[in-house]
């Protein structure tokens, strides 16, 4: 059920860009595992499939994947939920992409140093970006469109804010803490 939901670009694009399991010593790999696994509480991350360089390497029992890395080397771990690793699969994709549950992700090492564009997943430098925006620890919920109403996308306000609003993959970003929480 669980390598269902993986997406394909975890399984091809990611084990492309990030090199060769073989490569990997056991240490490193340990290593990689536990970043993975330090995305989520342990009452989720302990029991999650753990995937390194697009490989499965832990088998989970309930359902959430947690990935050392958001996009290749980018140091952010994270772990989803199905909904998330389906909306993933999307956006890595380009495929629409509709929200009719609720789905979260967590990232409690936040993305402080490689955060992203407020606006556009698709943006070619980031960093350079008006709405540039990284966090600390925090929960990113999908929810379907009509639940967002009345939510800001002003990442500045200090609260909940949309982030991606004017896309499919449009989602909750809940901050958490100002720095990581490891």
């Amino acid at each position: 059920m669980v390598k269902r939901l993986i997406p394909k670009f975890l399984f091809v694009a990611v084990a492309g860009f990030a090199g060769s399991m073989n490569s990997i010593a056991e240490d490193d790999l340990q290593a990689l595992v536990a970043r993975a696994k330090s995305a989520a509480p342990a009452e989720i991350s302990g029991k999650a499939t753990v995937i390194v360089d697009g490989k499965e390497v832990i088998k989970g029992t309930n359902g959430w994947v947690c990935l050392p890395n958001t996009f290749p080397d980018d140091g952010m771990p994270m772990c989803n939920d199905p909904v998330w690793m389906e909306m993933l699969d999307a956006m890595v994709n380009k495929k629409d992409f509709k929200a009719d549950r609720i789905g979260i992700s967590y990232m409690l090492q936040g993305d402080l140093g490689a955060g992203v564009s407020n606006s556009d997943p698709y943006h070619s430098d980031p960093k350079k970006a008006d709405d540039y925006v990284e966090m600390g620890a925090h929960l990113m919920i999908i929810v379907p469109e009509e639940m967002l109403k009345g939510l800001t996308d002003d990442p500045s306000n200090g609260g909940p804010y949309i982030m991606w609003k004017d896309t499919p993959y449009r989602h909750i970003m809940v901050p958490i803490s100002p720095k990581p929480l490891n």
